[in-house]
């Protein structure tokens, strides 16, 4: 399984995240505990599966 770190502002602000979903003005983030997170005014930039890095960005 692939785990990703999501990162914002060059920060990792959640590890082990194995869901991702935007909705409407937001991401919502979910991890292997089922810990979930939510990003309001951010969207997805990029998806780097051989770094495990799920990048957002400010709307």
């Amino acid at each position: 399984m692939c785990e990703f770190n999501v990162i914002l502002n060059d920060q990792i602000q959640m590890r082990d995240v194995i869901y991702a979903k935007k909705e409407e003005n937001k991401v919502i983030v979910k991890d292997i505990l089922g810990k979930t997170m939510e990003f309001a005014g951010c969207k997805i930039i990029e998806v780097d599966v051989p770094n495990a890095r799920l990048i957002l960005a400010q709307v």
